[in-house]
């Protein structure tokens, strides 16, 4: 028999938790879009732990040095599941969050694009890592809609350049390697430092600077939340550890505690 997870005392902590809080501060890693049909990098099933080789396409030097990381990195977008995934029970359950006027800030490692497509407002949406929706230069400022680079690609470019400054082209995600952009990590310092409640959802808490948004928070007395499939590098931080389904999670803890079905005697 499946278990309800309404009836589990971790569920309806965190249920009366976010009750009780009126600044919550979410951050996401891949662990959220996985029910969409996302592989997530570091999992037993992850993209990295699979294929090693996609791994070194995601630091910064090797894609700039190696025309071949650059082509076959070209050659894989075409496929990417994010263009045919759809926003899973996960996302939508973090938009009601925000129509209950409790977010202050959905922080994201992703680049998938699914918290936007799921309806969370750009304001509250803060991609970290940047877009896999949008490609851009390396040289110039020049940025354009991802399907129109692909649109090349199909047509049998290999290795895209800019088509103002003929720079080397690559999506507009941040690469290891790279700095982050630096007014989205002061927003989600500021986030950190403004909530309650933080809840960390599908991530490892292993890349930095963002993970340290984690203990940023825990020093202004905020509870942290870590609902995540594997162990983090932060469990030692958290006020409470979740290692149910995300989506079936936070459907059910963002409904509130007066829509939870009675407790029933085990």
């Amino acid at each position: 028999m499946l278990q309800d997870l309404s009836q589990t005392d971790d569920v309806r902590t965190l249920t009366r938790w976010i009750d009780e809080s009126d600044r919550i501060t979410v951050l996401t890693g891949a662990g959220i879009s996985t029910d969409s049909g996302i592989p997530d990098f570091r999992g037993p099933n992850g993209v990295w732990t699979k294929n090693p080789k996609a791994e070194k396409a995601s630091n910064i030097q090797n894609f700039i040095s190696d025309p071949e990381v650059r082509k076959a990195s070209w050659r894989d977008r075409l496929d990417n599941r994010a263009w045919s995934a759809d926003p899973n029970d996960g996302h939508r359950a973090l938009v009601q969050l925000e129509k209950r006027n409790k977010l202050v800030a959905l922080l994201t490692q992703n680049v998938d694009g699914l918290h936007h497509a799921a309806g969370s407002s750009s304001t509250k949406v803060i991609e970290v890592h940047g877009t896999l929706r949008e490609v851009a230069c390396l040289e110039c400022d020049y940025r354009d809609d991802m399907q129109i680079a692909l649109d090349r690609v199909r047509q049998g470019e290999e290795d895209l350049d800019c088509p103002e400054c003929g720079g080397i082209l690559k999506s507009a995600t941040i690469s290891f390697g790279q700095s982050l952009v630096q007014k989205d990590l002061l927003k989600a310092e500021a986030a950190a430092e403004n909530c309650e409640l933080m809840i960390a959802i599908g991530t490892t808490l292993a890349v930095y600077p963002i993970a340290a948004v984690v203990p940023a928070a825990q020093r202004v007395g905020a509870r942290i939340v870590i609902i995540n499939a594997e162990p983090t590098e932060m469990d030692h931080l958290a006020d409470l550890l979740i290692r149910e389904s995300i989506s079936e999670v936070l459907s059910i803890v963002v409904q509130g505690a007066k829509n939870l079905p009675p407790k029933q005697d085990s």
